[in-house]
């Protein structure tokens, strides 16, 4: 069952890519898309979208999972900087 990545609600949940902009795509190729809740995904202060706290925690965990596989100097290469 889908659920808030942050707060496990199963309730107005919306698809968050991890790294958007120019990587946005990247992120879906890597699966580094999350399902958020309304207000984690994109309300101030706490949602993804407003709270770099929050958001740089979601790119470490994706971080950490691609590196799993893969090395930091190809995640670099993908996208663009590494958050560890």
């Amino acid at each position: 069952m889908r659920q808030c990545r942050l707060r496990h609600r199963t309730d107005t949940l919306e698809r968050h890519h991890i790294f958007g902009g120019p990587c946005r795509k990247a992120s879906e190729k890597y699966g580094m898309v999350v399902d958020l809740c309304h207000w984690c995904h994109n309300e101030p202060p706490n949602g993804a979208h407003h709270n770099r706290e929050t958001d740089l925690m979601l790119k470490r965990d994706a971080q950490n999972e691609f590196e799993k596989t893969h090395t930091r100097n190809e995640f670099r290469a993908i996208f663009r900087k590494s958050y560890l």
